[in-house]
């Protein structure tokens, strides 16, 4: 239930492109979220990318950081809203949590965030 596995991860470059040129997106500060529903075969209801910039953050231990938080919380709080949604409408999603703030937040506030922007990228999905 808890778990984060590799197939959950977004690697198609095919994806990702068509993620980012007709895929929705939307900000939850420190996160800006952009997502495609897909009809695809997948192992997993949710594909996920996250990312960190390079520009904002120069060293990598940083941007690590932020990602291993970004993730832990991701993996703790899916099950509650994201896949009830994606489960109930048998639809398939890919999306990616890009991290825009200026610098790097307690790993509390990470997760209430995330929480905000699942329970929005649920409401998102439901809608289409």
């Amino acid at each position: 239930m808890y778990t984060f596995k590799k197939e959950e991860r977004l690697c198609n470059k095919r994806l990702i492109d068509g993620l980012f040129h007709n895929g929705s997106s939307f900000l939850c500060y420190p996160f800006k979220v952009s997502w495609l529903l897909t009809a695809e075969p997948q192992p997993f209801a949710a594909q996920v990318l996250f990312s960190v910039s390079k520009r904002r953050f120069k060293h990598a231990v940083d941007r690590n950081l932020i990602k291993r938080r970004m993730r832990e919380a991701y993996r703790l709080n899916k099950q509650l809203l994201l896949y009830d949604v994606l489960t109930s409408t048998d639809k398939k999603i890919v999306f990616s949590l890009g991290y825009i703030g200026k610098e790097i937040v307690p790993y509390e506030l990470i997760e209430k965030k995330m929480l905000k922007l699942l329970s929005q990228l649920g409401g998102e999905v439901a809608k289409c």
